[in-house]
């Protein structure tokens, strides 16, 4: 399991950051070209929404690149949330592989 100090980009940076801010999309027109009302936008921007599945082939479509990077955004973004808080860690802790019969 890779593991590392810094969080990675969320969703929301790269978004804004990659996204947004170059190509002069405002929440509002993001909202429009992706058919969602302009809360859902500024959810992902502001890290309140996660990623579904139907998010990130919507963003693939509107951004033309492919629904598997959006993904694996979250997935980063999951994984190293879990392995930082104390709470999923005690629990993965307590998870003991198994052994062949």
């Amino acid at each position: 399991m890779l593991m590392t100090k810094r969080k990675p980009a969320s969703i929301g940076e790269i978004l804004v950051e990659e996204f947004m801010k170059p190509m002069g999309l405002t929440p509002g027109a993001l909202a429009d070209a992706m058919g969602v009302q302009r809360k859902h936008v500024n959810e992902l921007c502001n890290g309140r929404r996660n990623v579904s599945a139907a998010t990130a082939l919507i963003l693939a479509r509107v951004f033309g690149n492919s629904p598997e990077f959006w993904l694996n955004v979250q997935r980063r973004t999951d994984l190293w949330e879990a392995m930082h808080s104390a709470s999923a860690r005690k629990r993965i802790e307590r998870a003991r592989p198994l052994t062949p019969a």
